[in-house]
């Protein structure tokens, strides 16, 4: 083989490497500044929201932080209510015993059991 075959599929190699981690590093970076973007969007339309509705002049607005532990504590609570709309199971599993007729073409026996052939 010709050494610089070798040498300009590992130039290629190395090459496509580097572009494929920047490509994805790129994406996830992107990512990662987009989910930290949507919460201040999403509080910067719903004071809009109160400032449009005229709430601030009539009603005492009360900024609330949700934490991580209330976060969980709703998950779980829609998690069991939605899972009660299953019906409930009994538990108890029947299993019925059905006769087949036996069959020789199953049986491994008779090909265990059977002196070589020379």
């Amino acid at each position: 083989m010709d050494l610089t075959i070798l040498i300009i599929n590992w130039n290629f190699a190395i090459s496509l490497s580097v572009i494929g981690y920047l490509i994805v590093l790129g994406a996830l970076t992107f990512l990662f500044f987009i989910y930290k973007v949507i919460p201040i969007v999403l509080q910067f339309f719903t004071k809009q929201y109160i400032r449009k509705k005229n709430l601030t002049n009539n009603e005492k607005c009360v900024e609330v932080e949700v934490t991580g532990e209330v976060s969980a504590a709703i998950s779980m609570a829609l998690y069991f209510y939605l899972n009660e709309k299953h019906d409930e199971e009994s538990g108890v599993v029947t299993i019925k015993a059905v006769s087949k007729k036996y069959s020789p073409w199953s049986s491994k026996i008779y090909g265990m059991r059977q002196p070589l052939s020379k």
